[in-house]
């Protein structure tokens, strides 16, 4: 399997910010890493290899970005508009800086995003925020209201960062709207140990979808089924091949 490790220096950031290429060809992926992680993770806990079929035939290109959540959403110290203003930072990051770079690679086809966890919610959100650049995400375990992560803070950056929010506001006629509905989206989540507050998150985005006529497979896995990367290798390639 090629990997390419590059890194440049984001103005957005004020740092080196590094990104880790798994593959050669296919569909590009943006992967999140889980709270607080980095662009190694998704190697480490073992998920690279839960997709090398995918990879290793050119179907899959995986691109693992730094997640910047110590100076967001883990640092409950500071003030909340300071924390969701750095993140705006970091998602400007990722959609100017990361996601023209892997473009480059993608031979024509639009990216999707891929996450567990917090990793979960930043895949979701990245996909629903930017559906012209997105067009399927796999959201494995994760939470999809912002302010209920900020102690209930809300305001404009808030709000725009929080799926159950700005989708149930969206007007039928958005053109997003449409590209929603041409999309690949699968939200997933177990029923097993420490998924209990992310089974209701997950309840909370599937009425939203439903409510907005935005067709997406969001999937309940059985009591047996733990908030952990064992269940995590299962089911991303799971979703992977139905959207490859």
């Amino acid at each position: 399997m090629e990997i390419q490790m590059t890194q440049w220096y984001s103005e957005r950031l004020g740092r080196e910010m590094p990104v880790k290429r798994y593959g050669q060809s296919g569909k590009p992926c943006l992967v999140i890493p889980s709270q607080n992680g980095n662009c190694h993770d998704f190697e480490g806990f073992g998920m690279v290899e839960a997709c090398s079929s995918f990879i290793e035939s050119g179907r899959l290109q995986l691109f693992c970005v730094d997640a910047i959540d110590a100076e967001t959403w883990s640092c409950e110290w500071k003030n909340p508009r300071e924390r969701i203003e750095q993140h705006e930072r970091w998602i400007q990051y990722l959609l100017q800086e990361v996601t023209p770079f892997l473009e480059q690679y993608a031979n024509g086809q639009k990216a999707m995003t891929l996450g567990c966890s917090m990793g979960a919610y930043h895949a979701g959100n990245i996909f629903f925020r930017f559906p012209d650049r997105f067009d399927a995400c796999v959201c494995l375990s994760g939470l999809y209201d912002a302010a209920s992560m900020l102690n209930g803070y809300m305001d404009d950056l808030v709000y725009l960062n929080s799926p159950c929010h700005c989708l149930q506001n969206l007007p039928p006629e958005h053109p997003y709207m449409e590209l929603y509905r041409q999309s690949k989206i699968f939200i997933c989540v177990g029923q097993g140990a420490w998924e209990d507050q992310l089974l209701d998150g997950t309840r909370q985005l599937d009425a939203v979808l439903r409510s907005r006529g935005i067709p997406a497979f969001v999937d309940y896995w059985g009591y047996d089924v733990n908030h952990d990367w064992p269940w995590w290798r299962v089911q991303a390639p799971y979703f992977l091949d139905k959207i490859l």
